[in-house]
């Protein structure tokens, strides 16, 4: 039992309880199927290789048929579902700000000729700089990101891309109505810190801070480095006579002598990458031209920002390091923002990567993309019950014990990974209420 003495434990326990109570309600048709379905998956001793496999597990009393009907004629609330995963403990930056980063993630199906909705989906190739293109399911999720080194983060939200749909736009809609719960559950008040989004290179920075630029919402996305962006306005001549320009100068990325002197410049000493030297230019925009995602009447908006430019001396794989470049919706931040700000951002967008550890949790040990489902809606049944067995594993991080292979390194009990939390929770489970036993009775 859980010692009441331990207000951490004891104040854990009640989260993972209240979930696994939460969640369960949430799932309307085929509940007990699909309840010990998701416990199956966190208590398997090994990867989940199909869902057959699972009904083997002790923790499902059904047939291996049962399985596949749970995804594909289960009914689950998602509204309700939505809401219990942004009521429960997120992590916090140091600052107490909410970090969320945005990724898409694919679930490859190339062989299903007869399934519905699949795109071209973007895959690394086996060599260097290579790309595949492969038919699947692409899927854009949103995760809290914890400060300092970690391979957690906290899932909040997916949406499947649809043929025809723009990533910027979901991404854009899918943090909006994420907002709305975060605030309704008092994640969030007035007078807290602007929430951090964190996109990579494949999102639209500007276009996404356009979209949400009615939030309490600061965009930090990285930038291609052959960009080209522009100088605010210089102002104007008395003299000067037509239509003022609407843009100044231009910032080009790959020539050094268009950059000017930086408005913020910093130096610090990192342990895995050498000296890390960042600077950071005021009030660059892009500029846009008409084209499908800015269609409309009148002129097209002027969208500044601080751009960030980051080297550091050597990389952990030995490679030659590449300048990154990042860029902030704040603007004027320069005026009133310290070195040790700026440098808070880049190590927030270093943290953005912590997302890929979680989807090789959900693909690889959680058996996210392993059934060979023909609909999408099945696909998207499956998704939220993976999503569920991971924010249980969150939940139970205080009170996992640390179960050890004799070939693996000692860890601190706040530094255990998914995986091992993951061969604890059977021995928690038996701490919870049996809910879809009781719930039948």
């Amino acid at each position: 039992m859980v010692s009441v003495h331990d207000p951490v434990r004891g104040r854990a326990f009640g989260d993972l309880r209240q979930f696994r109570q939460e969640f369960y309600s949430c799932l309307i048709s085929r509940a007990d199927a699909m309840f010990e379905l998701t416990d199956a998956a966190l208590c398997a001793d090994g990867p989940v290789r199909s869902l057959a496999e699972l009904s083997l597990v002790g923790e499902h009393r059904r047939g291996h048929g049962s399985s596949y009907a749970a995804v594909v004629d289960g009914r689950i609330d998602v509204k309700r579902l939505r809401t219990a995963l942004a009521t429960v403990p997120l992590p916090r930056a140091a600052d107490g700000r909410l970090v969320l980063a945005v990724d898409i993630t694919c679930w490859l199906r190339p062989e299903a000729q007869t399934s519905p909705e699949r795109i071209l989906c973007h895959t690394r190739g086996r060599e260097k700089g290579q790309a595949i293109m492969i038919p699947g399911w692409p899927y854009s999720m949103i995760a809290a990101l914890e400060p300092g080194r970690s391979s957690w983060t906290a899932p909040l939200d997916f949406q499947r891309l649809a043929p025809g749909d723009d990533a910027a736009t979901v991404t854009a809609t899918q943090l909006r109505h994420l907002l709305d719960r975060l605030i309704t559950a008092g994640q969030w008040q007035q007078g807290h810190p602007d929430i951090l989004v964190i996109a990579d290179a494949g999102y639209d920075g500007p276009r996404l801070a356009w979209l949400l630029r009615d939030l309490p919402v600061q965009v930090l996305t990285r930038l291609r480095s052959d960009r080209v962006l522009r100088r605010a306005t210089p102002p104007r001549d008395s003299h000067f006579v037509g239509r003022p320009p609407r843009h100044g100068g231009e910032f080009l990325f790959a020539d050094p002598t268009s950059w000017g002197d930086p408005d913020v410049a910093t130096t610090t000493q990192t342990r895995l990458y050498g000296t890390a030297t960042v600077k950071a230019w005021d009030r660059l925009h892009p500029r846009l031209t008409r084209r499908a995602a800015w269609t409309g009447s009148g002129d097209l908006p002027i969208i500044a920002g601080t751009v960030i430019h980051l080297k550091v001396d050597k990389l952990r794989s030995g490679a030659t390091p590449k300048p990154v470049w990042l860029w902030w919706s704040g603007v004027h931040a320069t005026d009133t923002t310290s070195p040790a700000d700026v440098d808070r951002l880049w190590q927030a967008f270093l943290r953005r990567f912590d997302i890929e550890h979680t989807f090789r949790m959900l693909k690889q040990t959680l058996g996210w993309t392993c059934p060979k489902v023909r609909s999408p809606a099945t696909a998207d049944r499956w998704t939220w019950l993976i999503l569920a067995a991971y924010t249980q594993l969150r939940l139970a991080r205080p009170l996992a014990a640390n179960l050890r292979r004799p070939w693996e390194k000692p860890a601190a009990p706040d530094r255990l990974t998914p995986a091992r939390i993951r061969r604890d929770f059977r021995h928690l489970r038996t701490k919870t209420v049996s809910l879809s036993h009781s719930f039948r009775s």
